[in-house]
């Protein structure tokens, strides 16, 4: 592989998406806040980075995959940041979901160094991330995305350019509102038949042979089933995203009374202590709701 490449951010979803480039063939240069990722990935032939500034100097394409917009500005234009050793000509993209107004002036701020940046959330989980297979929304300049292709293409499988600068994160802001209303719908659904003295196994079977049917039903409905939530995507990481979507909505002028009514089910839910949950999780808030 031609383009060098550096990756800042190993959690659930940056780990493997690292380790598909390594196995790709990519030359990688890794950092992340935790040591053991890094020298896991070290060990499959990364080299290991002391900082964002030494990822970004040592590579063309400079990826960060972070959990808050907080997190990415500090590490693109803070003290030791990103922005302090790019090369002119180098490309950095953001695959973090976080705030669309604050992604336009990052990019800005490396377009005054002559750096291109993308804003390219992605959806799918730890499972797209592992298996290569995540959505992939991207904004920014058209040949910036050109350049950037391989590297999503080896990440990915359903790669859509949506716009310009932001619109990748405006893309994932209404991604992010549908999986949380559904998740909402299934949990409720399916503790309904419960509740209802119904095989909610086999309402779900059933359910997903008609209109009703999605993969949230499919993936997160037997996540319900069998009690099982750990983390794929956090309930306070949606939370988060759930703010965006808020927060759009707001400066849009976007009424969203149903997406109100989830985003305080996933406020408490972290109130009560469940943040770190999956999303599917929602469940739990149900059935406690339920008990009182």
């Amino acid at each position: 592989m031609g383009e060098r490449v550096g990756f800042i951010g190993l959690g659930i979803m940056g780990k493997p998406m690292a380790r598909n480039l390594l196995a790709a063939g990519f030359d990688l240069t890794v950092h992340s806040r935790g040591p053991g990722p890094v020298g896991e990935l070290v060990a499959a032939g990364a080299r290991r980075a002391s900082g964002p500034a030494e990822v970004a100097a040592a590579s063309d394409i400079t990826i960060t995959m972070l959990p808050d917009t907080p997190d990415v500005e500090q590490v693109l234009v803070g003290d030791g940041g990103v922005l302090s050793a790019v090369a002119p000509g180098s490309l950095v993209v953001d695959m973090s979901s976080i705030d669309p107004g604050p992604t336009r002036i990052l990019a800005e701020a490396f377009a005054a160094r002559d750096v291109a940046m993308l804003d390219a959330p992605v959806s799918g989980g730890e499972r797209g991330a592992i298996d290569a297979a995540l959505s992939i929304m991207i904004g920014g300049d058209e040949g910036a995305v050109r350049r950037a292709m391989q590297v999503f293409e080896t990440l990915g499988k359903n790669i859509v350019h949506i716009g310009p600068s932001g619109a990748g994160q405006v893309a994932k802001a209404c991604n992010q509102l549908v999986v949380a209303a559904t998740i909402e719908a299934v949990a409720e659904a399916l503790l309904l038949a419960e509740r209802s003295g119904v095989d909610a196994a086999k309402v779900r079977e059933a359910l997903l042979g008609g209109f009703a049917g999605s993969k949230i039903l499919e993936v997160h409905g037997q996540r319900m089933l069998d009690r099982t939530f750990d983390p794929g995507f956090r309930i306070r990481l949606h939370r988060k995203d759930a703010r965006i979507v808020e927060e759009a909505a707001a400066a849009t002028g976007t009424p969203m009374p149903a997406f109100a009514a989830v985003a305080a089910q996933l406020q408490r839910a972290v109130d009560a202590g469940d943040g770190d949950l999956d999303h599917s999780g929602l469940f739990v808030e149900l059935e406690r709701e339920a008990s009182r």
